[in-house]
């Protein structure tokens, strides 16, 4: 962290519900290459020999350890992926996917069947918003969007035939923070599965040690951390994973979103330093939100006391991470947002481009982007305005001499 910049204000208290602490799972795994290489091996392969047709039988059973069968099912590379990530997340297992949605989409095709329900968040990201509002009911697989942070509403909103209670950690993209230790309460009272995204949250939130029965991640944003590639994965159980996979019904291995081995090996790279940047994000998003608020900007961030979840989420996080590197602002107009994003990048602040994690700042307004495949009406009913601009914050060293600029920026466009 940059010593010229101010300190926060806010010190948050260690979380009382784990002792868990995600960096030294990942940094406790070792693994040798073929050759005894620091790095794994990269096995690039479609396909794996065997020296019996009974090995090869037993592979297809599901009942050979350690044995490849067809990089569709699985890889070493995607293995070692996999495993780094159950570590993080303190589940069984996981597997990996060519991108976020390749994760979203087999996971509630697998849970759900021709007229079952799922009650989700009404804010999520846009792509999947649009599979279930869209897709699914091609299926027969009906949703019902509600306000996650209402737990009466969720509740009111299961059915006998809901069998998923879908949200994402911090929504996408309006910061709303998900209770979900309560909603695990209530998924477990109806029999239902509770799936989180926590893409915008990785290290901070452990959603498995709440309750949440699968976790989500998209690997582009956050985890790989450089915007060279998309991937995404499903965290949970040894069965789900091992159902997510069966030849005969998995939909993960029947609709094929399959990780290139080379993209998992970049990925796992990255992973190892996401501690480091994670800090960073978290302490540069801080630093922003509390001196534009100061500045009489209207600013959402989970760190504000100002946000209506900010204690919740404080008890949540491991505070070590802090409250992550996503903050919105508002700046009254479709035309203003898109003025100040376009100077700003001219500036060198960033680019006005979607996704997050990266190192440099990128920003967006998520009512014409992400979240475009959400009606206007219902953007407006939740609350996103077209002149909100969502931030992922970067890795800037001089976080203060950022800000300057950023105001300028603001004050030459009367924002400020």
């Amino acid at each position: 962290m940059n010593p010229n910049s101010e300190p926060s204000t806010f010190n948050p208290q260690p979380a009382t519900k784990t002792n868990f602490h995600p960096a030294d799972k990942i940094q406790d795994l070792q693994y040798f290459g073929e050759f005894g290489g620091v790095n794994p091996s990269i096995s690039d392969s479609s396909t794996y020999t065997f020296l019996s047709a009974k090995t090869m039988f037993d592979t297809f059973e599901g009942n050979a350890e350690g044995c490849y069968l067809y990089s569709r099912h699985s890889s070493p590379m995607n293995l070692y992926l996999g495993q780094a990530l159950a570590a993080m997340e303190g589940t069984e297992s996981a597997n990996v996917a060519a991108s976020g949605m390749g994760a979203i989409t087999p996971v509630l095709l697998q849970l759900c069947a021709a007229g079952d329900e799922i009650v989700s968040s009404r804010t999520i990201y846009g792509g999947t918003y649009a599979f279930m509002k869209n897709m699914l009911p091609k299926w027969n697989i009906k949703t019902r969007f509600v306000d996650i942070t209402k737990l009466d509403q969720v509740a009111a909103a299961i059915t006998p035939n809901t069998k998923v209670l879908y949200c994402e950690t911090v929504s996408n993209p309006l910061l709303e923070v998900a209770d979900i230790e309560s909603l695990a309460v209530v998924a477990r009272e109806n029999n239902i599965k509770l799936v989180v995204d926590n893409t915008f949250s990785p290290l901070s939130v452990a959603p498995a040690k709440l309750g949440a029965d699968v976790v989500i991640h998209s690997l582009t944003k956050f985890i790989n951390g450089s915007s060279d590639t998309v991937g995404g994965v499903v965290c949970a159980s040894q069965e789900f994973i091992n159902n997510l996979k069966n030849v005969n019904d998995g939909a993960s291995m029947l609709l094929g979103p399959t990780m290139d081995s080379l993209r998992a090996a970049s990925i796992l790279k990255n992973l190892r330093t996401l501690h480091i940047r994670m800090k960073q994000h978290s302490h540069n998003a801080l630093y922003l939100a509390q001196k534009f608020e100061a500045d009489g900007l209207k600013v959402v961030y989970p760190g504000l006391p100002s946000h209506p979840s900010h204690s919740l989420y404080a008890n949540m996080i491991n505070p070590e991470y802090g409250f992550g590197g996503m903050m919105t602002v508002d700046v009254g107009s479709l035309d203003k947002a898109n003025e100040l994003m376009e100077l700003m990048q001219h500036r060198n602040l960033g680019y006005l481009a979607v996704s997050l994690g990266f190192y440099k700042t990128l920003f967006s307004a998520p009512g014409t982007s992400t979240s475009s495949e959400i009606p206007m009406e219902e953007q407006l009913e939740m609350g996103l305005t077209d002149g909100l601009i969502r931030f992922s914050i970067g890795l800037d060293n001089d976080i203060e001499r950022t800000y300057h600029l950023m105001k300028q920026c603001m004050q030459e466009l009367n924002v400020l």
